[in-house]
């Protein structure tokens, strides 16, 4: 549990418990979930309460949060809310994949209320629009960048951090399932991935993979002193697990020092070994698979970037600026 959870009111920690422990949603995503609804719940509370609108949204609590308070939402409220949102853009609105995720957060609360908790008869998000997300390709690093980033690992941790580049550049793993993989995972060929609902697959090691895991694991330090970490496959020079934050770092520093765009993060590396792995051969049924992605139109999406890629293919022909010559 977060710290600022202690922020939350009984009915909002019993939804958060609900997607932690029953629907084993990451802890990011409670997070996430938690934030919006406490935005909402802030706006809700200044517009239903004209002494509170000069006091600046931070400093309202919404530890008084209950039943009879959300019981008393309007679909108008919730589209009020979206309206009042402010971001970074030119045109001072936040983006629509923001609002969506808000959107999104408000709905599966009065629907949790509603369908699950059975505590409220009426969900005001019953006819709730989510705005459309403008839908862009995922970033990735093409092959030659890619090997780019890999040397360009180095330091204390040089075998342990090229090992993880390497499993996220082959394997497409989500950075929670990467901190999350035991020891015993690790089988000659295969290592087994606990993915998104503690959802379980095989993913086969290609010889890279074996190769890497195996100079890691002849260096790895045995946190025998740390009863809790003594399983984790990868971890740190204190002989703790690494965290998701750790991991971030890790990669932050190996595309600085290659050179490359500092918004690589290890979801762009699994974007990359996505796109690589399509743009050589493999079908969009087994990378479904392997990425651990439950509907097939969530992969569909780098068929467009392998799209693009014929594009310029077909683009790189030097017969493509040849014209007709006129009589």
């Amino acid at each position: 549990m977060a710290d600022y959870w202690r922020d939350a009111p009984p009915i909002l920690q019993e939804f958060l418990n609900y997607h932690e422990s029953i629907l084993s949603h990451s802890a990011k995503t409670v997070d996430e979930y938690f934030l919006d609804l406490r935005s909402f719940f802030r706006y809700l509370k200044r517009r239903r309460n004209p002494a509170l609108e000069q006091v600046p949204p931070q400093e309202i609590s919404i530890l008084d949060v209950d039943l009879d308070f959300v019981s008393k939402t309007q679909l108008s409220e919730i589209y009020g809310f979206l309206t009042s949102l402010t971001g970074g853009t030119k045109s001072g609105k936040a983006e629509a994949s923001t609002r969506a995720r808000k959107c999104v957060a408000i709905r599966s609360f009065y629907q949790y209320l509603c369908l699950h908790a059975h505590r409220m008869e009426h969900d005001p998000t019953q006819a709730l629009q989510i705005p459309k997300r403008r839908k862009s390709l995922p970033r990735y690093l093409t092959l030659a960048e890619s090997i780019q980033l890999l040397e360009a690992v180095s330091g204390p941790n040089e075998v342990r951090d090229y090992c993880i580049l390497t499993l996220f550049l082959n394997c497409g793993l989500r950075v929670g399932e990467l901190v999350g993989l035991n020891v015993q995972d690790v089988r000659e060929d295969t290592i087994r991935v606990l993915g998104k609902g503690n959802k379980e697959r095989q993913l086969y090691l290609n010889q890279a993979c074996q190769e890497a895991l195996q100079a890691y694991l002849a260096v790895r330090p045995d946190p025998k002193e740390e009863p809790r970490h003594r399983n984790a496959l990868f971890v740190s020079r204190n002989k703790t697990r690494l965290t998701t934050r750790a991991v971030e770092n890790i990669v932050q520093k190996a595309v600085a020092k290659a050179g490359l765009d500092p918004k690589y993060s290890p979801h762009k590396l699994r974007h990359t070994a996505a796109t690589l792995m399509l743009n050589n051969g493999v079908d969009l049924r087994t990378l479904q698979d392997v990425l651990g992605h439950e509907n097939l139109g969530t992969t569909q999406i780098y068929t467009h970037i392998s799209d693009s890629n014929l594009k310029q293919a077909v683009d790189a022909n030097p017969l493509a600026r040849v014209k007709k010559q006129e009589d």
